[in-house]
């Protein structure tokens, strides 16, 4: 029999012609984020699964399905998976590493002149009027020549958003846990601390874990330029979501772009009317051609393991 495997919600169709000579495929509609229980059902006769970042693998859905044998996250991050318990049952696990780094820096930078330009508000204000009036003190933003970018986590995206902002004239610092000489050919190695007091734009690109967890608190934004920007495309809960609606509210930062929240699908609803912070929902790998190239190393991924190799973006 062919091995079963379960994708828990539509994904672009380049992953079911990969797999679907191979394997009996069961592919479940693209609903919001599933509970334990209901990935326990959907997963029981599963021996391998395409899992989405809002899908919960604890080690309770894993250890209720003996069949399971490999998990691939159409993601980048897999914070939704516990990889340790996984490990443990000998459950293979997977992601979508590189491929859609240059599309998530082009989201980033483009929430980087959104907020500093006042893009969103000035499309909202000529929607209303239907006409438009040149004004020498309206809709005024900020440059971006000159001033520092702050890069929090200089990885793969962390990298390529440099490599934008150089374009733009910036100067670029950046925080990243261990050495590289690559990493140093773009900027400047500094402690958070003072990337937060030097910045003009703070940019977010490490993973979110329990060290990561809230690094930007209220002591963070504290530490920052009143005239500094923040933007998140990484994962919304290394910002204190409710802290930075705050700091907005009383203009203690100068604005925030945001394609990443603490609770999704919910948003902080003070979010909701502050005209110095772009939302957007969650779309930093949202182009055709990224978003088929995810789906292709996911299958590829499942299909390497079953031919009994280790796949090449196995975590």
């Amino acid at each position: 029999m062919k091995p079963t495997i379960v994708i828990t919600g539509a994904i672009p169709a380049v992953a079911t012609s990969i797999l679907s000579n191979d394997f009996e495929i069961v592919e479940h509609p693209p609903e919001g984020p599933r509970t334990e229980e209901e990935l326990i059902t959907m997963l029981a006769e599963a021996d391998g699964a395409i899992t989405r970042l809002t899908d919960p693998i604890t080690r309770r859905v894993l250890q209720s399905n003996p069949t399971l044998q490999i998990v691939s996250n159409y993601a980048v991050g897999y914070n939704n998976i516990d990889v340790a318990a996984a490990r443990d049952l000998g459950i293979v696990v997977t992601n979508t590493p590189g491929v859609l780094t240059e599309t998530t820096a082009d989201l980033a930078f483009a929430l980087i002149l959104a907020v500093t330009r006042c893009l969103i508000k000035a499309d909202r204000d000529l929607r209303a009027s239907g006409k438009v009036y040149w004004n020498p003190n309206g809709w005024l933003g900020h440059s971006l020549t000159g001033k520092t970018l702050g890069i929090v986590g200089m990885g793969r995206i962390g990298a390529a958003v440099a490599t934008r902002a150089r374009g733009f004239g910036m100067n670029v610092v950046y925080t990243r846990r261990r050495e590289s000489d690559d990493a140093a050919a773009y900027g400047r190695k500094m402690p958070l601390d003072e990337l937060l007091a030097v910045s003009d734009v703070i940019s977010i690109h490490c993973p979110l874990n329990e060290e990561t967890r809230h690094l930007i608190d209220q002591r963070a934004l504290h530490l920052m330029k009143r005239t500094a920007f923040l933007i998140n495309t990484a994962r919304g809960a290394i910002v204190d979501e409710r802290a930075l609606a705050r700091a907005l509210a009383t203009n203690r930062i100068a604005g925030a772009g945001l394609d990443v929240y603490e609770e999704e699908p919910a948003v902080t609803p003070e979010l909701f009317g502050l005209d110095n912070v772009v939302l957007l929902p969650h779309i930093g790998s949202a182009t055709i051609e990224t978003r088929d190239a995810m789906a292709r190393l996911a299958a590829q991924g499942i299909v390497e393991f079953f031919r009994g190799q280790m796949p090449a973006n196995s975590v």
